[in-house]
């Protein structure tokens, strides 16, 4: 049955056009209405197609919740058995093969039908047979068929009359007919042609081929079969350069370029072919092996038959042994200046026959495989651009709305992953939509890009797909179930894990997977999926059974759990497994696999939020807060407290809404820990209280110990010292009476800090002895940095302690502290230092040691400490004599002081100022000594008696300091 309706046509072409794929509702709609659709559009596109499904087979058109699928055999559309055609002509170099796919036309594509992408997609189909038809002219040319070509190419030269390559095989056919005047006179037509349709001149190769035939000269160029590259080549200056170099030094020279689909690996080899190109003066020649596509790869003798065309050889000439062929191949080299690009390529066994061997010739290889068996040839493997330049491709795609939107292009690049194909292909759809913004291609990007990076029969899906058929089943199960892993970067454990293999099995298959460039090795052992690959990745692992999926990531939850607690001291190991209720790893041969545990840490916290809500997306929520509770330890000490604090109130959100109780109990004391370190204490003192009364509700004493002791630390720091004894009492004694005295490190220390700033020093020194004994007793090394320090700082506020024994306290304690990777004790032992030197009366050093101790404080995310170096940096440049910075400083100590809610440094700070304006605005320092004081008596601080004095003397020498050191958290 015919179809005649006009929007009829227009959505059957836009389906047949895409045959295969989901047409977009969208895409129908643009297409019958442009960009004025009337409200009833899609009731009339439904129509339409109720039509076409009456005058179709049954099942021709498939509904899918974004569109419409046309189903189609791969015989029964020509398009498709064009392109097949054209595909395996091409492989095999035959005018005749080329002959069969051309006869499949039969007029202009899709005539008389009314729609801008369709005539946009039809003028591609035309530019795709006109293509084919100048690749066959030219080969009949060559094998010196020219007079045979006069009519066909003279009908085609009225149909294309802008083609000059197609004019100017006209006039080479004309001349080898012994035709120069009608040559000449085709040239006249052309250029005619061209100055009235465009304004411009006819090309220099045509006008080379004019000058040519004028002079009398053979019509014949250099054999020049390279196809046409993209004339916006961006970037890649550093990998050109390095290519270029290794060039001059190689005669005969090989260059192979292997990477992932889509990442430009044949455009970067025709760019250095047009470089280098005036080099090899007698031919340019090209082959598609086929190595990844629908097609097989082409045999490598099908391949020589190809080359030896392109150069002119005829068929009848060209042997039909592969060796006969190979030495003919090679013979013709070694009398020639030749470039020859090898695209596609599959293995190095492929290639072992084609690459020259002659002096004077080039071999660019392209594969998306790494070619190890190629002896003496370094691959250069090509990553995707960087973001200034996709930036770059985008622009020059694009135009001035790219420079428009920065914020929206960074988020297109970012999309895209810097994949060269991708940036194309949204380029595209971006510069044939002029009233889009950049904004609008984000929003149709959305959060899966793979289905909108496809125009017309290209996409970057599709060039996964490519790759990922050819792959052995192993690494294609591997990479469906890669999908299913959180974030982009794993190791072989995890992979392991997620596969069910051995770490021997998975390594083995990860390399499959590197070798096809489907995933990268940044480090060694480290491995990464693409943004768009793992995108791809995700979409094949959708297609498993769900019981596979969960079973996979739970195996990679659990394995990234008992990871991050065996990289963690041995003491917090046992913490964390009390935590849990001692459950036992799935794969405890993964934990043992695993050789640098701390290493790993590093790349995997950017990732563990990924991995909190994976987990809770898959109804796994013990995971959401097992794995947040085994990595506390790394971000705590290493002061991220930003990923500490959004990765435990993710946890908390997920466990609250599951209901889990003791996950609750137990987010919220480790919550905490993020808050005391912003100084957020009344936030913090929530959270323990609710972990207090959580664990309590399950009977779990030992644990509610742990957070009185933890609620201790946070009184020190308030000022609140009497608070801070008691409660550091009560958990000492809950701690007895579960029989769990080594646990009571933190209750020790705090119960210490109390003590000191209450001044109450001899009971304090008793602490942090017990404190070391306890750390020691269980091997906790970070804990015995902490009481060394402490210890000798106790020992200086009581005078039984000389500089050089104090500093050998400092330097064991920063050896562990720098063993640890502490950094917030690092810091500490760093101001510490340099309050010896300013006992010293070495100032300039004691400064330098204050400001180190700031700056790496300052990494920590710390701010209470932060605050109290720089007051103990104000001290010591007054009593170096430089007031006026001292003042200064001690203004900066109050601001940030009184900001974190600190009253015992504030006043500390209140009674720096009135030191440093004593002498110059006794008034106002009266009135900031009568402000201390009252905050130190309010605090029960000892500090009150030296300000006493001052304002009865204002004078003397006396100099306060805040108690030492604040509350610290354990497990």
């Amino acid at each position: 049955m015919a179809i005649t309706a006009g929007r009829d046509r227009i959505v059957l072409a836009m389906l047949l056009l895409h045959a295969g794929r989901v047409v977009s509702l969208g895409e129908l709609v643009d297409a019958l209405w442009d960009e004025d659709p009337p409200p009833t559009a899609r009731a009339q596109l439904q129509a339409c197609v109720s039509r076409l499904r009456r005058a179709l087979p049954d099942g021709a058109i498939a509904t899918d919740p974004a569109g419409y699928r046309l189903r189609a055999g791969p015989d029964e559309l020509d398009a498709s058995v064009f392109d097949r055609l054209v595909a395996r002509a091409r492989a095999a170099g035959e005018p005749d093969m080329h002959r069969e796919a051309l006869d499949l036309w039969r007029g202009e594509a899709l005539v008389g039908i009314d729609s801008r992408p369709v005539r946009s997609a039809a003028a591609v189909l035309d530019e795709r047979y006109a293509a084919t038809l100048e690749e066959w002219a030219e080969l009949e040319l060559a094998a010196g068929h020219g007079r045979d070509l006069i009519g066909e190419l003279g009908r085609q030269a009225e149909r294309f009359p802008l083609r000059e390559r197609l004019r100017g095989q006209l006039m080479r056919a004309l001349v080898a007919d012994g035709r120069a005047a009608d040559a000449l006179a085709e040239f006249r037509r052309s250029r005619a042609v061209l100055r009235d349709e465009l304004g411009i001149e006819p090309g220099a190769e045509l006008q080379q081929l004019h000058r040519r035939v004028l002079g009398g000269e053979p019509a014949t160029d250099a054999i020049r079969s390279l196809p046409r590259t993209v004339g916006d080549f961006t970037g890649r200056d550093e990998i050109v350069a390095r290519l270029l170099a290794r060039l001059e030094r190689s005669d005969p020279a090989v260059a192979v370029i292997d990477g992932m689909a889509g990442s430009g690996k044949t455009t970067l080899a025709l760019h250095l072919a047009a470089l280098v190109g005036d080099r090899y003066p007698d031919a340019h020649l090209f082959v598609d092996l086929h190595g990844h596509g629908d097609h097989e790869p082409v045999e490598p003798s099908a391949a020589l038959q190809a080359l030896l065309r392109q150069l002119g050889i005829a068929a009848d000439l060209i042997p039909v042994e592969r060796e006969a062929r190979v030495t003919l191949w090679r013979s013709e080299l070694a009398r020639r200046r030749v470039l020859v690009v090898l695209d596609n390529a599959r293995s190095s066994a492929q290639l072992a026959d084609l690459l020259p061997t002659s002096p004077g010739t080039l071999a660019l290889v392209t594969s998306r495989r790494r070619l190890a068996g190629l002896d003496d040839v370094h691959p250069e493997s090509l990553p995707v651009l960087a973001d200034d330049e996709a930036t770059a491709l985008l622009t020059r795609i694009v135009g001035d709305r790219v420079r428009a939107e920065p914020a929206a292009t960074a988020e297109v690049v970012r999309r895209c992953g810097g994949l060269p194909l991708a940036l194309r292909l949204a380029g595209a759809r971006l510069a044939h939509r002029p009233r889009w913004r950049v904004a609008d291609l984000v929003r149709r990007l959305g959060e899966s890009a793979l289905p909108e990076l496809a125009a017309e029969d290209r996409s970057v899906g599709a060039a996964f797909a490519l790759s990922f058929r050819q792959l052995p089943e192993p690494a294609r199960r591997m990479f469906r179930l890669l999908g299913v892993c959180p974030g982009p970067l794993f190791d072989v454990p995890v992979a392991a894990a997620a596969s069910g293999l051995s770490p021997t099995a998975a390594r083995d298959v990860l390399d499959d997977l590197v070798d096809a460039h489907l995933v990268d090795e940044p480090e060694a052992a480290v491995f990464r999926l693409h943004d768009l690959l793992r995108e791809y990745a995700s979409a094949l692992a959708a297609e498993l059974s769900p019981e596979t999926r969960h079973a996979a990531l739970v195996a990679v939850l659990d394995l990234q759990t008992y990871a991050w607690t065996a990289a963690g001291p041995s003491t917090q190991r046992s913490v964390v497994q009390r935590d849990l209720g001692s459950p036992e790893p799935l794969r405890p041969d993964l934990i043992a696999a695993r050789s640098e545990l701390a290493a790993r840490r590093e790349w995997e916290r950017p990732q563990l939020i990924a991995h909190v809500e994976a987990a809770a997306a898959a109804g796994a929520t013990r995971y959401a807060w097992w794995l947040p509770r085994a990595a506390w330890w790394h971000l705590f000490s290493r002061g991220y407290i930003d990923d500490l604090r959004a990765l435990f109130e993710r946890s908390m959100a997920i466990v609250e809404r599951a209901g889990d109780r003791p996950g609750i109990a137990v987010v919220a004391n480790y919550l905490a820990s993020a808050y005391i370190r912003v100084s957020d204490y009344p936030r913090a003192l929530e959270l323990l209280d609710r972990s207090v009364l959580g664990h309590e509700e399950l009977g779990n004493r030992r644990a509610v110990a742990t957070v009185l002791g933890n609620r201790a630390g946070i009184y020190e720091a308030m000022g609140r010292f009497a608070d801070c004894v008691a409660s550091a009492r009560d958990a000492l004694r809950l701690r007895a009476l579960v029989g769990d005295p080594n646990w009571a490190r933190a209750p020790l220390h705090n119960l210490a800090e109390g003590y000191a700033s209450l001044g109450r020093h001899t009971e304090s020194l008793r602490y942090r002895r017990l404190a070391l004994l306890a750390a020691i007793d269980v091997g906790d090394a970070d804990a015995v940095a902490i009481a060394l320090v402490n210890i000798q700082k106790q020992k200086r506020a009581l005078g039984e302690i000389s500089p050089a024994t104090a500093e050998r306290y400092l330097g064991a304690g920063l050896r562990l502290a720098r063993r640890g990777g502490n950094r917030a004790l690092q810091a500490e032992i760093s101001n510490e230092r340099a309050l010896l030197l300013r006992d010293q009366r070495r100032y300039a050093e004691a400064t330098a040691r204050h400001e180190a101790a700031i700056a790496l404080m300052r990494q920590t995310s710390d701010r209470h400490y932060e605050a109290t170096y720089y007051y103990d940096l104000a001290v010591t440049r007054g009593l170096a004599g430089d007031r006026p910075a001292a003042l200064d400083l001690h203004r900066r100590a109050r601001r940030l002081a009184q900001t974190l809610h600190a009253p015992h440094l504030a006043a500390c700070a209140e009674a720096g100022i009135a030191e440093c304006l004593a002498d110059d605005d006794p008034e106002q320092a009266r009135r900031s000594w009568k402000a201390a004081l009252k905050a130190f008596r309010e605090m029960g601080a000892p500090e009150q008696f030296d300000v006493k004095r001052r304002l009865a003397a204002l004078g003397g020498e006396d100099h306060l300091r805040p108690a030492a050191g604040r509350g610290t958290m354990v497990g």
